[in-house]
């Protein structure tokens, strides 16, 4: 199953096992903390001719334009087009971000923001409320899950159109503020009005940490933002009153974000001043090394480290320098490949370029960074053809190659060609699933179907402790069969084959879903993590990583 996507104001995903997404490339370009002032015209000091030279030819272009061109012309709006079609010729990840989008590209790795704190989605061209965020100013003023948002300060919002960015626009402000909105709500005819006083709304980047028995913990990091070295070291102190030997750390679907959290989470895994990371830019202004420099809370006990395709930039530097100094066993799939490093640059108008200056590499040697010589295309297209080309279900052979290999700190086998491979894999697996499946997930059934059962069950639900509900809650077939006719409402045509071979994960699903409901991610995945092979497979290698770290491997 796909994770679920946090954004500003928690826009919820709801993404099939059959849709592939690609990480974030703009929003969550590695940030190292070079801000240049400077945004004024600077010849290269290598070509200072020749950069002058092209400089002036476009100014006077657009000079020309603006004079003479015979219909009237939106200069500002065709500088950014002109910016954006040159930068494609240099990589993926060199950016230009408008003023007005700027905001939204940072807002991911934001610690916190300023709303009213809600998880919303849109379905059917309306605004549902998931869930109000725990101890935010919905939840006080009485918005519940399910509640449809009809207008925003007396605009009508439902059947405009809107997307994410419309909603966050809307919901987002500043603290102290205030916003009024008009609810529909399912068992009331009449329509409701709130005042709501935005307030500060505290974004985790851990998912989740628990204790799968009695020496092993789990963490799971969605992504690397300015609040996620904190979060993970509250993690690790509770896992650890609560006995934890070994640890799976989850870094599945994480596409990265801010790089100096990802290095002091592997910090804490690694001993004795070995390097975690270098970059290798041109000349030697950005190059850099950085080791291992404190005495970390893990630097002992059996570690396993999930990562899959989803997995990219500051996910890959922690799973690179952990392989690489042959601390974790990583299992799961190839990661994505996103190893060139994003110097933000402001511009005088708000906007921002974000350029590459260097390229990350694995104290063995490795560049992260997939190849990107084929064009933008087929690298926008390479999660895809992965799949299309069968390696979700065995390793790509192509990259088992000499001239790919390089040596670990104690002499294992590892290899390069993009991304981080995996110590063992482990194949996507599809046998529960179904289109079937899927569409109930595109026409967001499952959810609500889990969030009106909550509400019909809540006070039995809300007394019965989690480990109990884990153990005896069981998802009927009376329940399956209330899925399935809630589905044709939506439009979801019934498929008898289909159904019955995905019904053993519907099951889990609806359970997990439920769960959330009542206990939140705390229940959520230790539920999801049932019917989840990775994660059952991962539990299996501690030996193995065990061995590998005490070098007898």
């Amino acid at each position: 199953m796909d994770k679920m996507e946090h954004g500003e104001e928690k826009s919820s995903a709801r993404n099939s096992a059959f849709q592939i997404r690609l990480p974030l490339y703009i929003s969550l370009a590695l940030v190292v903390g070079l801000l240049l002032g400077a945004t004024m015209f600077s010849p290269s000091s290598t070509n200072p001719q020749g950069t002058a030279k092209s400089y002036l030819k476009f100014r006077d272009i657009l000079s020309y334009i603006d004079r003479d061109y015979v219909d009237t012309v939106d200069v500002e709006e065709l500088t950014d087009y002109a910016i954006t079609k040159m930068l494609e010729k240099l990589d993926p990840h060199t950016a230009y971000i408008p003023a007005d989008e700027l905001a939204m590209a940072r807002s991911y790795l934001e610690g916190d923001f300023e709303g009213i704190g809600v998880e919303f989605n849109i379905f059917k061209d309306t605004i549902y409320v998931i869930t109000p965020l725990s101890g935010g100013p919905s939840e006080a003023a009485g918005i519940q899950a399910g509640d449809k948002i009809i207008k925003v300060d007396g605009e009508n919002v439902a059947g405009i159109g809107i997307n994410n960015e419309g909603v966050f626009k809307r919901l987002r402000g500043p603290k102290g503020t205030k916003v009024n909105l008009t609810i529909q709500r399912n068992a009331l005819k009449k329509q409701l009005n709130f005042t709501i006083e935005r307030n500060k709304i505290p974004t985790n980047s851990v998912d989740v940490s628990y204790m799968v028995d009695s020496k092993t913990g789990y963490i799971k990091v969605s992504r690397f933002s300015a609040n996620t070295y904190e979060e993970f070291m509250a993690a690790m102190s509770k896992l650890k009153e609560q006995g934890m030997e070994q640890l799976l750390l989850d870094l599945r679907g994480n596409p990265g974000g801010y790089m100096d959290h990802a290095i002091r989470m592997a910090d804490e895994f690694i001993n004795d001043e070995k390097m975690i990371v270098y970059t290798d830019g041109k000349g030697t202004r950005y190059d850099s090394k950085t080791f291992a420099q404190k005495e970390g809370v893990f630097e002992k006990g059996s570690l396993v480290l999930l990562l899959d395709e989803g997995s990219a930039s500051a996910s890959e530097i922690v799973a690179g320098a952990l392989q690489d100094n042959d601390r974790a066993l990583i299992v799961g799939r190839r990661s994505f490949g996103k190893g060139l490093v994003q110097m933000p640059i402001p511009l005088n108008d708000g906007s921002e370029l974000r350029l590459t200056i260097s390229r990350y590499y694995t104290p063995s040697g490795r560049s992260i960074q997939k190849p990107y010589d084929e064009g933008m295309d087929d690298y926008e297209m390479d999660i895809l053809n992965r799949f299309e080309k069968g390696e979700y279900f065995h390793p790509d052979s192509s990259l088992f190659v000499d001239s790919l290999k390089y040596k670990t700190l104690s002499g294992r086998a590892v290899y390069g060609g993009g991304g981080i491979m995996p110590d063992v894999f482990v194949p996507r697996d599809t046998t529960e699933l179904s289109e079937y499946l899927s569409q109930l997930y595109n026409k967001n059934v499952i959810r609500e179907y889990t969030l009106g059962y909550y509400q019909k069950h809540k006070k039995e639900l809300e007394k019965m402790p989690f480990e109990k509900y884990k153990k005896t809650f069981e998802v009927t077939d009376k329940m399956l069969q209330d899925v399935v006719q809630m589905a044709k409402i939506s439009g979801v045509e019934y498929n008898e084959a289909q159904f019955k071979r995905s019904q053993n994960l519907l099951r889990n699903h609806l359970k997990a879903f439920i769960a959330r409901s009542v206990y939140g991610n705390d229940g959520f995945f230790p539920v999801l993590h049932q019917s989840d092979d990775e994660f059952q497979q991962g539990l299996k290698h501690f030996s193995r990583a065990q061995s590998m770290a005490a070098g007898s491997m």
